[in-house]
């Protein structure tokens, strides 16, 4: 009958590991003199001991069956092309060049809406290594695991590393680990939803809100009330920023209440969601306050406009939303007329200026330098609002000579405003603007359109990166535009640019080898747009 670990003693083992530690000099090991070779042999003999008076452990229990995927399963030349994104590790030529292969990981989001779209489910021996992906990558999370499908929620639950599924997936930490789609998982779902509420983790919330607040804007907004009141203020204002998603007038009396919180960060984010509703009480409010600061003065030729700030931020104006302290090196009085501004209705300005157009009232003059902080605050305005017309005034005519429209401050506000329009008119202003300053200022402004780009805002971009090829400079300047050409071109712009493949002959003022880097990009361009292709016709093909 074997020895249990007790009945050997467990102080023999604590002796020999003292001996061990202290040297066989200063401390004689169990069982007598013999110096270190005893002191081996005898742990020898006793991890035999031990390891022979172990009892067996009771069996774990097996773990439920993977839930059904339902979904029509990937055809074969899709699946074989996902392994092939998935194990791709992409290396870097000497001197940092990118060689002519093309990115493989790149093309894996692009490849991941395209299967969501078609309705496919992946193979199940590639779950690993697409939850692999997606841990390393938060911005694929979301195609990756809407593909993955209820599976990855299972696979999560097994390993520790994949987590991540089950934080994202609003219910996933209590779902039980074999459900399955029929009549039977969906009964408990609001039972689910209330006890991750109160007992989940934070980003569980999170999770849960924002998902709630997609299918049922109301039900998140009573979810999110009946605990207001007990959350920490950094948490009251993660949960309040989701109230974005559907907002509408009905969310106004929550928000309205949530103006008299105890945060300053939580009242200001309350503040910018009433001001996106140009009928709230506080767009009213602060409409009246920014008029008192804007007029049209007349006895100018041209008429202009003239601009007194406040003097003062009351309390009011601070329940509001209007931040009192401004950040260094900036005034007061324009911190705060700045804040008015950008939270007032534009309504507001036709009527304050004599029923100008906004397109009339971004021409006027402005007095006293003021023009750029009420243009920026305009600006702001219209993203806030979603006004596709006063962005088209403060973007202005692409082609204007001054790479800006005559409100726009920045690329950064430009690329906002752009946002506000539809995806048509989006790309040909950014066409219309590669086509008159060239592409050193559109990369954020290409980021806001939309994939794949319209043929032409695509021969815009493919003109101006042959018009710097020929001006003899290195293609690294534009390695951004680059990149995003192999993502965002349409793909049947290939042929194209057959044509640029060759090594230039290059000008006496050229980088020395500059040709050579060219060919070597639009080399890996085609070849990409080419990849592009056959992936979208793998996964038109009937599986």
């Amino acid at each position: 009958m074997p020895v249990g670990p007790a009945a050997s003693g467990a102080g023999v083992w604590e002796g020999l590991v003292t001996s061990a530690l202290l040297g066989t000099d200063r401390r004689t090991p169990p069982g007598g003199p013999g110096a270190a070779a005893a002191l081996l042999d005898a742990a020898a003999a006793e991890t035999v001991r031990r390891r022979a008076g172990l009892r067996p452990a009771r069996a774990a229990r097996r773990p439920d069956p993977a839930p059904e995927d339902p979904r029509p399963p990937l055809p074969d030349a899709a699946a074989r092309r996902l392994t092939s994104l998935l194990t791709d590790r992409p290396g870097t030529a000497g001197g940092g060049r990118r060689g002519s292969a093309p990115d493989l990981m790149e093309l894996l989001p692009q490849w991941l809406a395209t299967a969501n779209a078609r309705g496919f489910a992946p193979p199940p021996q590639v779950l690993p290594a697409l939850l692999d992906a997606a841990r390393g990558r938060t911005d694929l999370r979301p195609a990756a695991l809407a593909f993955a499908g209820p599976r990855a929620l299972w696979l999560a639950r097994l390993n520790p590393d994949w987590r991540f599924a089950l934080r994202a997936t609003p219910g996933g930490e209590t779902a039980p680990s074999g459900a399955g789609a029929g009549a039977g998982a969906g009964a408990g779902a609001a039972e689910r939803a209330r006890r991750l509420w109160d007992e989940g983790l934070f980003a569980e919330r999170v999770a849960l809100l924002a998902s709630l607040r997609a299918r049922d804007p109301a039900g998140a907004r009573e979810l999110l009330a009946s605990t207001w009141s007990t959350e920490r203020a950094e948490d009251r204002l993660m949960f309040l920023d989701s109230l974005r998603t559907g907002l509408t007038a009905a969310d106004e009396p929550f928000l309205e209440q949530a103006l008299a919180d105890r945060s300053r960060n939580v009242r200001a984010t309350a503040a910018e969601l009433l001001s996106a509703l140009p009928h709230s009480a506080l767009a009213g409010r602060m409409a009246a306050r920014a008029a008192t600061c804007v007029s049209l003065d007349r006895t100018l030729t041209p008429p202009a406009i003239t601009v007194e700030a406040p003097h003062e931020c009351d309390a009011g104006m601070e329940r509001d939303g209007v931040v009192a302290r401004p950040p260094a090196g900036r005034g007061e009085r324009s911190w705060w007329f700045g804040q008015l501004v950008e939270a007032a209705p534009l309504a507001t300005w036709p009527d304050r200026l004599a029923g100008r157009t906004p397109e009339e009232i971004v021409a006027l003059p402005v007095s006293d330098g003021w023009q750029s902080e009420l243009h920026a605050a305009w600006c702001r305005a219209a993203v806030r609002q979603r006004d596709g017309g006063w962005a088209r005034a403060l973007l202005g005519a692409p082609t204007a000579p001054e790479a800006g429209g005559p409100g726009a401050v920045s690329l950064a506000e430009r690329a906002k405003l752009l946002g506000t329009l539809g995806a048509g008119e989006r790309a040909e202003w950014v066409a219309g603007f590669i086509g008159t300053h060239g592409l050193s200022e559109a990369f954020q402004l290409l980021g806001m359109c939309g994939v794949p780009w319209a043929t032409p805002l695509g021969r815009a971009v493919v003109d101006a990166l042959n018009i710097a090829r020929d001006a003899g400079s290195y293609p690294w300047s534009f390695s951004g535009v680059m990149g995003l050409a192999e993502r965002c071109l349409d793909p049947s712009e290939a042929g194209r640019l057959d044509g640029l493949l060759a090594i230039p002959d290059e000008p006496e003022d050229a980088s020395p080898g500059a040709g050579g880097y060219w060919a070597e990009a639009f080399q890996r361009l085609v070849t990409t747009l080419r990849l592009r292709a056959a992936m979208a016709e793998e996964l038109r093909a009937a599986p």
